[in-house]
């Protein structure tokens, strides 16, 4: 009978036992990964908010203190009146200012669209400065603003996340205690990428994990498409569903009724 002659490492290995550290080593592996995946992921988000002069930065921190800083404080650290600023980005910046809806014009249950009270370079000025503040979304460009994207998933996309509040043709609609989803038509491409990643007023936030920038270009080419084509059903009444479909009828189709029968009969008497 011979002896065995194997090593203890060897040994082990024919097993298949691993090192009761092995688990705990590969998890931390694992977590070292996706950290740095999503810090990479955050810097490139935030490139364009880093690529701007200081000289910008400075010009945009003096319109905040002198037209924002009121409701959101000197450092826009938020108060009683407005929120916090801190980490919103750029893009959010861009989409508020840019569109009018600030400075409020006053108190409300949301802020309205109204013209933009700064110049393009001024609303640029004033995210760069917020965006200094801490990473946060940057201002969209390239081909996710190009609307090329597949006009039928995004389509499919708007019906799913967000027909329910804008109506399925973009037009909006009223929601709860005074507030409301605001039509999309004429809204730029931009605007409308900064308000799917920053969540405006009553809006969620869609993230690249919700919905990712290809599926966003999708969306902006639905509602492009939209716009650009008429109606296959003729007179759309402003693409607010079968309510307005349903009164034009009772009003002005049994009204013509009612109004042909009382011509009738006035005409036989």
């Amino acid at each position: 009978m011979r002896a065995n002659t194997q090593s203890p490492a060897r040994a082990r290995r024919k097993t298949g036992r691993r090192h009761p550290l092995a688990t705990l080593a590969l998890i931390a592996i694992g977590l070292g990964v996706t950290g740095g995946a999503y810090t990479a992921f955050n810097s490139t988000s935030a490139s364009a908010d880093t690529a701007v002069s200081q000289q910008t930065v400075d010009h945009g921190k003096k319109l905040f203190m002198a037209n924002c800083a009121t409701c959101h404080g000197l450092s826009a650290e938020g108060t009683d009146n407005g929120p916090s600023l801190i980490g919103v980005g750029a893009a959010a910046v861009d989409f508020q200012v840019g569109t009018g809806r600030m400075p409020m014009a006053m108190q409300g249950p949301q802020a309205e669209e109204k013209p933009p009270q700064f110049t393009d370079k001024d609303v640029k000025a004033l995210a760069a400065y917020v965006a200094s503040l801490a990473p946060g979304p940057g201002i969209p460009e390239g081909s996710v603003l190009d609307g090329k994207g597949n006009a039928a998933n995004g389509g499919e996309l708007f019906r799913v996340n967000c027909a329910m509040c804008h109506n399925v043709a973009g037009a909006g609609g009223a929601l709860t205690e005074g507030k409301f989803a605001p039509s999309l038509k004429g809204v730029s491409a931009a605007h409308i990428y900064e308000a799917m990643v920053t969540g405006p007023q009553n809006m969620p936030v869609f993230n690249n994990l919700n919905i990712t920038p290809d599926g966003k270009r999708d969306i902006i080419t639905y509602l492009k498409f939209i716009q650009d084509n008429p109606s296959p059903g003729g007179f759309e009444l402003g693409s607010l569903g079968p309510v307005a479909e349903g009164l034009f009828l009772w009003i002005f189709g049994l009204g013509t009724v009612v109004a042909l029968t009382v011509w009738i009969t006035a005409k036989s008497n």
